[in-house]
Order: structure tokens, then sequence, then C-alpha cells
């Protein structure tokens, strides 16, 4: 049986470090998000959460220029209904 994955989330958030040496880790999330790549059959949905300056693990000065950066280049935002 084929599973086949229609739409592929991708967040970046909690990817940033850990026990893991450097190398290791770029590695490891490079090879995981180009399985999940190359899974997706209708789209992509890119999740980058708001910078929050209450929240030490999401600072804005990291979270807001991604943000911008993909909706300079033409990516579109979804908007909650």
């Amino acid at each position: 049986m084929s599973t086949k994955i229609r739409w592929t989330p991708c967040s970046r958030d909690g990817d940033r470090g850990g026990r893991w040496g450097r190398r290791t880790l770029t590695l490891y999330l490079k090879n995981a998000y180009r399985v999940l790549l190359t899974r997706a059959r209708q789209g992509m949905v890119i999740v980058v959460p708001p910078g929050d300056p209450e929240d030490p693990t999401r600072a804005p000065a990291f979270y807001d220029p991604i943000f911008e950066y993909m909706s300079e280049i033409g990516i579109p935002t979804l908007v909650d209904p």
C-alpha cells in the first residue's frame, strides 16, 4: 500500500541545537527537509511562528526577518478564517 502526502507541513521551530553537534544537526535537518519536500503531492505549508518578546525561544529578531523575507519573495500568507 502506498501512502501519498498531499500537503507537507514544514516548521523550523525547535530545530536549533540541543545535544547534537552542529554538523550532525545540519546534515540531519537537511535530509529531513529533503524527504518532506519530495513527498508532497499538492503543496507545502511553511510555518513561521510570530516572534514573541516574552518567549526566549521565539525571539522576534530571529523569526520576523524570516517571515518578511518569505513574503518579499512572493510566498503567499495563509490567513486564519
